[in-house]
């Protein structure tokens, strides 16, 4: 799986769970700063995350990820 298809699920993973707009969300984006993240809403990213690509992750560093592009490199490690 290349990383634009990564980031794709990504970015429709974050749309479901937050709400937003795909327009809004680019790997820059902060989940908490930019996207309004709350703290319950990162778990259900990271259960999202999960689920959309059928991993497990490793909840404490996946909720220290800061960005959508952070989260497409962590993903990326788990489905190579």
């Amino acid at each position: 799986m290349d990383s634009k298809e990564i980031q794709d699920r990504v970015v429709k993973v974050v749309c479901e769970v937050l709400g937003v707009d795909g327009e809004m969300v680019t790997p820059e984006s902060n989940f908490v700063f930019d996207l309004g993240a709350e703290s319950s809403q990162s778990i259900q990213l990271v259960a999202g995350f999960e689920e959309e690509f059928s991993i497990d992750m490793d909840n404490e560093a996946a909720l220290a990820v800061q960005t959508v592009g952070d989260a497409v490199v962590f993903i990326s490690k788990y489905v190579q």
